[in-house]
């Protein structure tokens, strides 16, 4: 059986800095695998409430190099690898976060980089396989150049993370096949702001996707106020498919069965 678990749902520095939510990203756990999805402010925290071995990741997936997605990133590698002591685990980000760019440098620092046992800096078309499972990189249209998104096949269900993103036709048939989608949506309605997702982008990609399960999360103050659970209720209402607003510390099983049926109590 697999399980995701949100450390956090903030999507803006607002949300985050006020801590109306925590911004630690989410776990994917299958088997003995943990994948740990763009670690952001207060993961430390938030995974120890949870009740989540650091310890046991397996790889940890940064989509790009904005602080609410990446903060935390050497602290997990400091964990994963009890401090240096043991050279392992996979870092899977955007280059953004690895190499120097034109306009900003990488939160991973020279340090860290010897900690690992492998960096992949994951761009468009590549793709990696990890035991039963395999991770493509989805293409996606956001502020920082490099962002990139994540599509995890796994033996009972495929998940897609595009992470902060428009809409883009090249995204949209990216995530064709996907049972589970796991949407940053920090605005309601129809106010999105630069290169985010709102609701009704939401709702478009839903409709054309046709996932089993939707799960929003990355909340800006916009979404708070408007209440994340009456705008995953509008999703589910126009497109007939199951929509979850994560809260903070929502752990959801997958792959005990039909994903369409609800994985968690009173969805």
């Amino acid at each position: 059986m697999a399980r995701l678990v949100f450390l956090g749902t903030a999507g803006s520095s607002t949300v985050a800095r006020k801590q109306l939510r925590s911004s630690g990203g989410f776990i994917l756990q299958m088997e003995e695998l943990q994948f740990h999805f763009d670690p952001g402010p207060g993961t430390l925290r938030k995974a120890q409430e949870c009740g989540i071995s650091l310890q046991h990741t397996t790889a940890l997936l940064v989509s790009h190099n904005h602080l609410n997605h990446c903060n935390d990133l050497n602290l997990m590698i400091e964990a994963m690898t009890h401090e240096g002591i043991e050279r392992r685990g996979l870092l899977l980000a955007s280059k953004s976060v690895i190499q120097p760019q034109e306009d900003a440098h990488p939160i991973l620092t020279k340090h860290h980089q010897q900690l690992l046992e492998k960096i992949i800096p994951f761009e468009k078309d590549r793709k990696i396989g990890i035991e039963l499972i395999e991770i493509n990189a989805l293409p996606v249209d956001h502020t920082d150049p490099t962002a990139i998104g994540f599509k995890i096949f796994c033996p009972k269900f495929t998940l897609s993370y595009p992470s902060d993103t428009t809409v883009t036709p090249e995204l949209l048939e990216g995530l064709v096949g996907s049972d589970v989608l796991v949407l940053n949506v920090p605005y309601p309605g129809k106010q999105a702001q630069g290169k985010n997702l709102d609701t009704q982008s939401a709702v478009k990609i839903v409709s054309h996707v046709k996932p089993k399960l939707v799960i929003l999360t990355h909340f800006g103050m916009e979404m708070l106020k408007a209440d994340p659970f009456l705008e995953a209720r509008d999703v589910q209402r126009l497109t007939g498919v199951q929509t979850i607003a994560a809260k903070d510390g929502l752990a959801i099983a997958l792959g005990a069965g039909d994903i369409s049926q609800a994985p968690v109590r009173g969805f």
